[in-house]
């Protein structure tokens, strides 16, 4: 019996340990890429300033080398939108009483992360804006359930996450702004993944409060 309630605690926890991994993969991925970024296509290695994450999984760097850090990233993206998926599903399942409300964070996490793995092909401009929209829909409902459940803090940081995200694509649409957009992109990227971990410790721990209750 206790070994199924350590083994249900593990599987809650599989979202960090994804998230993590995806750092590492990440950190290993820039230290491959050869160089070229917006802001000087002549520039060697990976600018965490002016390079997108989405140049770590080009065939090429914007420089014209061939991009070695290419498999790595795409693992790294898709072992990182698989944990996220499983995060929204687990988030719903310990938090969420709605069935609407359930099924929408699901169905709208899921495709969000599903497009988010094909954001490196052809169909870029696409897959951003369907994993914009239904990343803020799940969020959205993310929100919701804190506030329900009042967790003040996660909600608060909930809706700064969201911001970001809309600040985001109005850098992404906007000739002005676009030069901005890789710094706010990497600033996102890390307190929406820490917010995420943050969230996770905390269903970690609902979900050892109700295995105590059993």
């Amino acid at each position: 019996m206790q070994n199924m309630k350590n083994a249900k605690i593990l599987i809650t926890l599989l979202p960090t340990f994804g998230i993590l991994i995806f750092i590492g993969l990440s950190v290993y991925a820039a230290s491959l890429y050869p160089g070229g970024s917006q802001a000087d296509i002549n520039s060697v290695g990976f600018d965490w300033l002016n390079n997108y994450w989405c140049n770590l999984m080009g065939e090429n760097a914007m420089n014209g080398l061939e991009n070695p850090a290419r498999p790595i990233s795409i693992l790294a993206m898709i072992i990182l939108c698989s944990s996220m998926t499983l995060f929204f599903f687990k988030f719903a399942k310990l938090f969420v009483k709605s069935r609407i409300w359930k099924m929408t964070i699901k169905i709208s996490g899921a495709l969000a992360m599903l497009s988010a793995v094909f954001i490196f092909t052809r169909y870029h401009d696409i897959m951003t804006t369907i994993l914009s929209i239904c990343g803020v829909l799940g969020i959205i409902g993310i929100i919701r359930a804190l506030h329900k459940n009042n967790l003040t803090f996660f909600k608060i940081s909930g809706i700064v996450c969201m911001i970001l995200v809309g600040i985001n694509n109005l850098f992404y649409y906007s000739e002005n702004l676009i030069e901005y957009l890789p710094v706010t992109q990497t600033i996102s990227f890390i307190l929406i993944l820490a917010w995420t971990v943050g969230l996770n410790l905390n269903m970690k721990n609902k979900n050892v409060l109700q295995q105590s209750t059993i």
